[in-house]
């Protein structure tokens, strides 16, 4: 695993100001002599160039000069079309293009970027998320992102001093890493990708995906929607990097809602997510998928309430995706290591066994799918302007590494390409592609008779099946229980005596990681797939989650909220007649 990648001039002592004209000459002689290339270039990169050049000129004679600059221009297009109960209600295109500088003065080693520690909440801090325009002036263009980088450098400026005051009043910090790793540069230019699809058949297909969900007793709300998302990244920094890539994504998202009698939600969900409509499943596909869940709602309805219960389970191959990506993933991602605040767990178990030794954690953004199904957590570059690098985590049960942005945390210098964010948020270090590898693995049959032979041992009348996950949510700091909740959708009682599963409701898996982790008993040969999009403090981000089914000897489950709102006093007038009787 290659977390070295220095750019070699660094190894010389050079001073700052003349690597940035070593770069600047190297890149101006690449593209003399790469006209093809340059042409390629669209008028929004051609006017964050032109800025940044001027702004690192111009600046550089000031008593904090900035030291790096970087431009990031994010492009969204949107199309949404979504139809309730058989009628369309959303059908909309939308456009915007937002800038983001990240204007940083002081060095490499410390700048305006440092926490300053003692303070909970800054107001006012930053420029991110400026509208631009959307048309190609390059003067209106330059315009813009010169009145952001004004604001920017004034802002550093002031935070700078903050920060250098704060080291003097507080103590010694516990990770003195450098606040900016040192990297090479890079340029890629790559024309944007376009999502074709025919937008009447999509209306037509929400339209009559959705009113297989009218006419239903106690189905209250039965929703399809089509979203196909195009982004094109622009980003440039004053190292000499130059990237122009586009990410398309569409998405199907299917909800069916039904309330208990007394008072629970019951919500089913299902999405789907491609990098094109042709790799989306088709119509017939997505009609068994809707009666599917219109059956689970109505079952869930009379299902049992499970009550607080520890013992063995079983989780599903997208259920233990999401588990890990909740109790595990959050917690390698680098820059919480430099956190004072967050609980930094895995940071003493560098090199050391965590997991059993059949399991393998990897995240790998340079993968697009995994066994014939797309996994949208791929990208060619993070938004740093980095190459997205596989990772691997867990390796035979020891923790290897971290996920690393440019910001650099003790032992790990330099980045390996998950620096990420939504537009208008700073970025820091996400999950990409999680994929849980399991070199040991039985028939998915053997998993659940050795989860009834768990719970004999365990003298428990059933062990647990979480079938299928909304998804979850885990709280990494110091100030609260440093746990997971993972919220399943379908659970099942597997008795120990072979009696039929039995579908039960009410309850939502908790627990902390190391804990849960030394249960982990043995893996199937199956693979779960869960897509989604993660939110988190630089926004909210696609990315996928892959398992096989895991076997646990003890986990804990605790009552889900629930609702004291009674159900409808009428039934669905879809359900009446043309008399308007039942």
């Amino acid at each position: 695993m290659n977390l070295t990648r220095i750019y070699t001039l660094l190894a010389r002592p050079f001073s700052i100001q003349k690597l940035h004209s070593l770069f600047a000459v190297a890149i101006g002689f690449f593209f003399a002599f790469t006209p093809s290339l340059a042409q390629q270039q669209s008028p929004v990169l051609r006017a964050m160039k032109a800025e940044l050049d001027r702004t690192m000129t111009k600046l550089k004679d000031k008593p904090t000069p900035p030291y790096f600059l970087s431009y990031a221009v994010t492009e969204v297009t949107s199309t949404v079309i979504a139809a309730s109960m058989g009628s369309l209600d959303l059908d909309v295109t939308s456009k915007r293009r937002i800038l983001d500088v990240d204007l940083r003065v002081g060095s490499y080693a410390l700048d305006n970027t440092r926490s300053i520690r003692g303070v909970a909440f800054e107001m006012g801090r930053g420029t991110r998320g400026v509208e631009m325009p959307m048309g190609d002036d390059e003067r209106a263009l330059r315009s813009v992102i010169w009145s952001a980088t004004d604001k920017a450098f004034r802002s550093a400026e002031e935070r700078y001093g903050k920060v250098l005051t704060n080291l003097q009043v507080k103590v010694r910090e516990e990770d003195t890493s450098s606040d900016l790793s040192h990297e090479r540069a890079y340029v890629s230019i790559k024309q944007p990708v376009p999502i074709e699809f025919d937008t009447a058949m999509w209306r037509d297909r929400v339209r009559s995906l959705s009113a297989m969900c009218a006419g239903h007793e106690h189905i209250l709300t039965g929703r399809v929607s089509f979203q196909a998302d195009r982004l094109v990244k622009y980003v440039v920094n004053s190292e000499g990097t130059m990237i122009q890539s586009s990410e398309p994504i569409v998405k199907m998202f299917v909800i069916v809602k039904s309330k208990a009698v007394d008072g629970m939600s019951l919500p089913m969900y299902e999405s789907y997510s491609a990098y094109a409509v042709d790799r989306l499943p088709s119509k017939k596909q997505m009609e068994a998928e809707v009666r599917r869940l219109l059956d689970l709602a109505q079952r869930l309805r009379t299902a049992p309430l499970l009550e607080t219960y520890t013992g063995p389970a079983i989780l599903s191959g997208r259920s233990a995706g999401v588990f890990f990506h909740e109790i595990f993933g959050h917690r390698v991602e680098g820059h919480r290591q430099k956190d004072v605040n967050s609980s930094q767990t895995f940071k003493p178990f560098l090199n050391k066994k965590i997991l059993p030794s059949f399991i393998n954690v990897i995240f790998d953004p340079t993968l697009r799918s995994l066994r014939g199904n797309d996994i949208v957590g791929a990208y060619e570059f993070d938004d740093d302007g980095m190459p997205g690098q596989r990772v691997v985590a867990v390796d035979s049960g020891i923790f290897r590494n971290f996920l690393m942005s440019r910001a650099p945390i003790e032992n790990f210098s330099t980045s390996n390409g998950h620096g990420r964010r939504q537009a208008g948020f700073k970025t820091v270090s996400r999950q990409s592609n999680l994929i849980v590898e399991a070199s040991q693995a039985v028939p998915y049959d053997t998993l659940v008779a050795m989860l009834r032979r768990e719970s004999l041992k365990q003298n428990k009348e059933f062990g647990l099946l979480f079938e299928d996950i909304q998804g979850g949510f885990t709280f990494t700091g110091r100030t609260v229980p440093n746990a997971f909740n993972v919220q399943p959708l379908v659970v099942y009682k597997v008795f120990a005596d072979g009696r039929p599963n039995e579908l039960v409701r009410g309850v939502d898996l908790i627990g902390t990681p190391l804990t849960t982790f030394n249960n982990i008993v043995t893996a199937a040969d199956d693979l779960g797939i869960f897509n989604g999009v993660c939110g988190a403090e630089s926004g909210g981000v696609p990315v996928s989650a892959s398992s096989p089914s895991l076997l646990v000897s003890t986990i804990e489950v605790q009552k889900k909220q629930k609702s004291q709102a009674k159900p409808p006093l009428l039934s669905d007038p879809s359900l009446l007649n043309i008399e308007g009787r039942p």
